[in-house]
């Protein structure tokens, strides 16, 4: 059986849980970009390596995956990934929150073209600062 867009979220979770910065970078189109609450929009290489300098662990708890009931009109397809999230910083805090990330894959590709981070940034911004900032 060949794989599938889902299959590859199953495996960017798994990176993302092992804090495996190349395995989720290899998810991603060689011109992959990560849209992020925090940081913007960047190329999902850059992105995963400043998680990496701001993290010193992550424990990923999926609760739900979602396909695209059809595909968009280009015949991407999206699939959603609805998780806890429970990340230790760099400075030993650790921080809990639920978020989905929505990734899009073009048509016949298992590598993700992007990804959308959805969660609420207000309660972590309060808790944490901004982690991303250069030390």
């Amino acid at each position: 059986m060949s794989p599938t867009p889902i299959d590859t979220v199953r495996t960017y979770l798994a990176h993302l849980h092992a804090s495996h910065t190349d395995g989720l970078i290899a998810c991603f189109e060689d011109d992959g970009v990560v849209h992020s609450p925090f940081l913007g929009s960047m190329r999902a290489s850059d992105f995963f390596k400043k998680l990496a300098q701001a993290s010193s662990g992550s424990v990923i708890t999926v609760l739900d995956l979602f396909a695209s009931a059809q595909p968009s009109q280009d015949g991407s397809v999206r699939v959603a990934a609805y998780f806890r999230y429970d990340w230790t910083l760099n400075d030993g805090r650790e921080v809990t929150f639920t978020c989905v990330d929505v990734f899009t894959f073009d048509a016949g590709s298992t590598r993700i073209r992007d990804m959308n981070i959805v969660y609420d940034t207000h309660p972590l911004r309060e808790e944490v600062g901004d982690k991303y900032a250069p030390d």
